[in-house]
């Protein structure tokens, strides 16, 4: 029997379609230690996450972290899980039906929209099934990460590569790698930072907080730092804000390795003892609130602020479904559809 699987013949005659595909990083099923096992398991053996020997490292994460970090991880996830389930799944969720209202009103039913977890459910190798079963033959992927790095944007395309590989019939892929620097996207972050401050105030500090990377990727070539900063860059300028008025930093660093710097929490507590009373923290590179922002940022870096003499401290929410967002996402997918 072939390896690779055809479509059926009927699907040859039918009018031919666009598939858009969202994807993200991926969330638990449930906030339970057995969930947190099942995805942790599957996030952690990917190579471009975790770049040690295989042999070695397996025997540390079934060994050692899949014993421990499961249950640890489980009670951050119930703290922020909602009637809705995983906030992450919900926004994910609410970005894909609002691209689809815009797409559709422009092209009808000549195109569907999907969204697909990199780790988790829904997957990507789904999503591409039921494009496949449904005649797709021009599929448009865009992993909303705003940033390319490794662990993240090349992951998805691994996982779609992986899948289609199988097919008997590929159609045309688009995939956008990145959109760090794009001015819609840049637009949208300038606007919501202005409206936190009509609301709240202009802060001392503007803190703009990235998800880390252990720092050996960076020296082996993955463009990660350099595109946070360009993106930190154009922000500020879009803000017209002064050198000494915002910090680019990075979080959920893991492990013992030397990771990106400068850290978030080290210089929250160093902003509030050199005497910045208030401060407000985004966080560009995540497209939706997650555990990352509303239990990391929200709640422990808040800590680390105050704990070390801040008063003031603001969290800045992601762009998450926000029209600027979606405009911005349009923009992205049309030259493709």
């Amino acid at each position: 029997m072939s390896r690779y699987r055809g479509l059926d013949k009927s699907i040859h005659d039918r009018k031919l379609k666009t598939g858009v595909l969202l994807t993200n990083l991926g969330t638990p099923d449930a906030p339970t230690p057995a969930a947190l096992r099942t995805y942790l398991s599957e996030f952690l053996s990917d190579p471009r996450v975790v770049e040690i020997p295989r042999l070695v490292w397996m025997i540390i994460l079934h060994g050692i972290i899949l014993r421990v970090r499961p249950a640890k991880s489980a009670k951050l996830y119930k703290s922020i899980w909602t009637e809705d389930g995983s906030p992450l799944m919900a926004i994910s969720k609410a970005q894909t039906a609002k691209v689809k209202q815009h797409l559709h009103k422009t092209y009808g039913e000549d195109v569907t929209v999907d969204v697909a977890m990199r780790y988790g459910n829904p997957s990507i190798k789904e999503a591409l099934n039921r494009f496949q079963k449904n005649g797709v033959n021009n599929i448009v992927i865009l992993p909303l990460y705003p940033q390319f790095a490794g662990p993240t944007t090349a992951s998805c395309f691994d996982a779609a590569v992986k899948e289609v590989s199988g097919w008997r019939w590929i159609p045309s892929i688009h995939f956008i790698s990145s959109y760090h620097d794009h001015p819609l996207y840049i637009q949208a972050l300038a606007n919501s930072v202005r409206e936190h401050i009509e609301a709240h105030g202009k802060p001392e500090k503007l803190v703009l907080s990235y998800h880390g990377m252990p720092k050996l990727f960076h020296d082996n070539g993955d463009p990660y730092y350099c595109f946070c900063a360009k993106t930190t860059r154009l922000l500020a300028e879009a803000l017209e804000m002064k050198e000494d008025e915002f910090v680019m930093t990075f979080q959920s660093r893991f492990g013992k390795a030397e990771w990106l710097k400068p850290y978030t929490d080290e210089t929250l507590a160093d902003l509030a003892k050199q005497g910045i009373k208030h401060v407000a923290i985004a966080s560009p590179a995540f497209s939706a609130d997650c555990l990352e922002t509303l239990e990391e940022l929200v709640e422990e870096n808040r800590e680390e602020f105050i704990d070390a003499g801040g008063e003031t401290y603001h969290y800045i929410p992601a762009l998450n479904d926000r029209d600027d967002h979606i405009e911005m996402m349009l923009d992205l997918l049309k030259p493709h559809i």
